[in-house]
């Protein structure tokens, strides 16, 4: 404008030329994909999303919502909380039969200091962690073995992080194609997971 004309636009005229810059390149952007793994389970009314975040979560939740006709979902509450559940067990030193606390471990103050203590490949069968949930700082994220097949840490909001299955979960498979082995990982892993969600949820008190 500035060579045709002789002078630099106006104000209004720059933000005229910059809508319609945005309006002409718009339809040439990239577009961003990504993909997100959902388990849905009819049998025992869950899904199960893998997903880093809640939001990421809600808007996978919120496509299925829309795609299926009558489809609601809500989050998955016990009657005791994930953090008290973590406490007891720590205290006590003595979870479930099916469930082992592992050494990674995270405690936080509930007072205005918000204060955070961590262990990290370290035992918490200890007289220090006793005094940390004493005094009031309640476990955020605790790691656990199921049934020595698979690990993963609990967080105070259900989250599950960290899943990893364990030796031995996937021994015994034949060779097969690539289609074949999608099929038979996933009906490996959704056994394994349904079984020790029954029990993780049934710790929680239902």
């Amino acid at each position: 404008v500035e060579r045709t004309t002789g002078r630099k636009p106006v104000k209004k005229r720059c933000k005229e030329l910059k809508e319609q810059a945005i309006l002409d390149l718009l339809p040439k952007a990239f577009t961003r994909e990504s993909a997100t793994n959902v388990w849905i389970d009819p049998a025992a009314g869950l899904l199960h999303i893998d997903a880093g975040s809640f939001k990421v979560a809600d808007e996978v939740a919120s496509l299925l919502v829309r795609a299926v006709d009558g489809l609601s979902i809500l989050p998955l509450h016990t009657n005791q909380s994930p953090s008290q559940l973590m406490a007891d067990w720590l205290l006590s030193g003595d979870p479930p039969a099916t469930f082992n606390v592992d050494r990674e471990c995270e405690l936080k103050s509930t007072d205005e200091m918000k204060s955070v203590v961590r262990y990290g490949r370290h035992p918490l069968d200890i007289e220090e962690v006793h005094t940390h949930i004493s005094q009031g700082k309640r476990p955020t994220r605790l790691a656990l073995t199921w049934m020595g097949r698979v690990s993963f840490v609990l967080t105070d909001t259900g989250t599950l992080k960290k899943l990893d299955f364990l030796d031995g979960v996937f021994e015994g498979q034949a060779a097969k194609d690539s289609g074949d082995e999608f099929d038979a990982d996933a009906a490996i892993t959704t056994g394994e997971l349904s079984r020790m969600f029954v029990d993780l949820v049934t710790a929680l008190g239902g």
